[in-house]
């Protein structure tokens, strides 16, 4: 506590910065652990962010001012979703429309299918939960709408229902999204680790089937001398994610594509394209790994350290309970789906269900259990109608309950 108490004494920038850090460090650290070969990975820094959130967020925002804290912890998580999401583009887009185009039908279905799951799964929790809670009918509702986008851990979904649900209710949308964004990140994370395991899948098998579109495409260009904007890539990755966020700032009759779609979008058709005349727009491998990974950890400290800050509060068991239901239900109903009625392979399975699912945190560890960083492609078919699908499905729930 000593020390605590002598770094919040220099300033406020210099603790968040050390908060970072330390978050990062031990989260890494329980990530590693493996039992049984299921392992927390990435999303062991979640954990400990909620913790440390949990812990330390009053005293923060008591010795500092608390819009500042808060502001600079949305820059935080902002941050690492452009630069995840952007790497994620840039790493998908060489084999992402051939396969779009393959399994256009199956994508589509299958984020829908997904979602809707998701949003029949709080509707049941809802007729159910009203006999037993001490909310009023509105203030309930929003609480719920809020559970549905933290199970999906959908950003749009969120911002979509504080706004359908009005200024006085956002508050209850925000806590309910925070409460089941735990198990929403967890539950995922742990079911693309646990389901090859479970169905004893030869993962070079499935490596295979995935690689043949990837590198048709890859070696399109393989002997042609391009001009390189810098050594690492870093100029046509910053063009396109800043692009990508200008074209997410835009509205449409209350829709948009937020910064995640937007720069989704723009980084596969840069990654797609690779190239305008001589000029090579493609980022090096191993800077959008290192990119894929930082944004990830800063997206998941920026948004653990500020649930954990309300989480105690406002925690109840039985809306964790309906957080786990809405996480469960479309995950296990979509991943059926895709295994029996649309016959998709094992890991463009689970790349779909973590688009379909948006999320983020599942992505990166499916890449990791995988091997390849192919399952992208999936992710980013399902991931457009999937957030459209779930800004409709929450806006729908609070409209007609």
């Amino acid at each position: 506590m000593e020390l605590f108490n002598g770094i919040l004494s220099i300033n406020g920038t210099a603790f968040l910065i050390f908060s970072v850090i330390l978050v990062a460090a031990i989260g890494y650290i329980l990530g590693r652990i493996t039992i049984k070969g299921v392992s927390l990975g990435t999303a062991g820094v979640f954990l400990i962010a909620l913790v440390y959130g949990g812990v330390f967020y009053d005293r923060l925002s008591d010795e500092m001012n608390a819009s500042f804290v808060k502001s600079s912890l949305s820059i935080i998580d902002t941050l690492g979703l452009v630069l995840f999401v952007s790497a994620v583009g840039f790493i998908a887009g060489p084999n992402f429309f051939s396969n779009f185009k393959k399994n256009f039908k199956s994508f589509v279905t299958l984020a829908m299918i997904v979602i809707v799951s998701g949003g029949l799964a709080c509707i049941g929790c809802m007729l159910i939960g009203r006999n037993f809670t001490n909310l009023d009918n509105d203030e309930f509702t929003a609480l719920m709408a809020g559970l549905l986008s933290g199970a999906l851990t959908s950003t749009p979904g969120l911002s979509a229902a504080k706004e359908a649900a009005g200024h006085n209710l956002e508050d209850a949308v925000a806590v309910g999204s925070g409460i089941a964004y735990i198990f929403g990140v967890i539950g995922v994370v742990l079911f693309v680790q646990l389901m090859p395991k479970l169905l004893k899948a030869d993962m070079e098998k499935e490596r295979q089937l995935l690689k043949s579109a990837s590198s048709e495409v890859k070696n399109k260009n393989s002997d042609k001398k391009l001009i390189e904007m810098d050594s690492f890539g870093l100029m046509p990755f910053a063009l396109a994610a800043g692009i990508g966020i200008l074209i997410g700032s835009f509205k449409f009759k209350n829709f948009s594509l937020s910064t995640t779609g937007g720069c989704l979008l723009v980084c596969l058709v840069f990654g797609h394209f690779g190239r305008v005349a001589n000029i090579n727009f493609m980022p090096k491998d191993s800077t959008l790994k290192v990119l894929r990974e930082l944004g990830l950890m800063l997206f998941l400290i920026g948004s653990g350290i500020k649930g954990g800050a309300k989480f105690v509060e406002y925690f109840k068991p039985i809306y964790f309970v309906y957080g786990m239901i809405m996480t469960i239900v479309p995950m296990v109903i979509g991943f059926l789906f895709a295994k029996y009625v649309l016959k998709l392979n094992l890991l463009n399975n689970l790349g779909s269900i973590t688009g379909g699912m948006t999320s983020t945190p599942a992505l990166g560890t499916l890449i990791t259990t995988a091997g390849t960083d192919d399952v992208a492609a999936a992710y980013a078919a399902t991931y457009p109608i999937a957030l459209i699908s779930v800004v409709l499905t929450e806006q729908f729930i609070i409209m007609l309950f």
